[in-house]
């Protein structure tokens, strides 16, 4: 699927870089896709690609007796324009088991770059059974409570802070729906979650600000957005979200993992 905001160029970069990863880890990606503000709608004009990938490596590489082996990331340098992080394939399926919130949103992210569809498509058929409502509540909640501290609290707010706050709130109130896994796409968040025709409007100023302008460009607190926000960390502050990890079956993972190594790593 290519992506729609993206040039032929960078798209062809995209590919050459995991052409790289490939031949330097001796690994394959079976999938990769753009996360954050592109993928969610609300990329500025200087917004880098955050391109985030799952890799397999050969079946040996996972037979070794190497028992402090913990390189279970790619990094790959970050460009002006590209940033890369990827995740081996076991440590994407162990958080996939206990609906890690990131990886849920790469899974359904509306850009992809790469894919093995075979793998993605068993994969994605195991969401509902693994999505878990109040592990991701919590994650959701605990984002934005640490997002606003760290970033909200001076005389200016940049409109990437305000929006990682508000989407971070409007998920927490998706899941309160009970209407599955959180979408990735703002926007819908907003039509979805949003009563307030003011703040509706309000947000839909904002995001379009931060699509005409700079990544960290910061205005004056915007009053009806700031009240909001407050009024739900206020009332998230006694909910009944959950950090327990998800106790959820570890075998259908494990047939998606030897499939993959059936398929990608054979014995010689």
């Amino acid at each position: 699927m290519a992506s729609p905001d993206s040039s032929d160029s960078v798209r062809q970069d995209i590919t050459e870089r995991l052409d790289a990863v490939e031949r330097e880890h001796d690994a394959t990606v079976l999938y990769a896709c753009e996360s954050g503000s592109r993928a969610w709608g609300f990329a500025s004009a200087d917004s880098d690609y955050d391109v985030r990938f799952i890799y397999t490596h050969p079946r040996d590489w996972y037979l070794s007796l190497d028992l402090d082996r913990r390189d279970d990331t790619v990094d790959p340098p970050v460009t002006e324009a590209l940033d890369l992080h990827g995740w081996d394939l076991r440590k994407a399926l162990r958080l996939f088991r206990t609906s890690n919130p990131s990886l849920l949103e790469w899974l359904r992210s509306p850009i992809v770059y790469r894919e093995d569809e075979a793998t993605m498509t068993r994969w994605r058929d195991l969401l509902p059974r693994y999505y878990t409502p109040r592990a991701a509540g919590y994650a959701y909640r605990n984002m934005a409570q640490s997002i606003a501290q760290g970033h909200l609290s001076g005389e200016t707010v940049s409109r990437k802070a305000y929006l990682y706050v508000l989407r971070a709130l409007l998920a927490v109130r998706w899941v309160e729906q009970q209407a599955g896994p959180v979408p990735v796409r703002f926007n819908t968040l907003v039509g979805s979650c949003v009563e307030s025709q003011a703040l509706q409007t309000a947000i839909e100023q904002l995001v379009a600000e931060k699509r005409a302008g700079r990544e960290e460009d910061a205005l004056p607190p915007r009053p009806p957005i700031h009240a909001f926000i407050d009024e739900e960390l206020d009332r998230l502050q006694d909910s009944h979200f959950a950090d327990a990890s998800p106790q959820n079956p570890w075998e259908p993972l494990n047939a998606v993992f030897r499939d993959v190594l059936s398929r990608f790593a054979p014995l010689p």
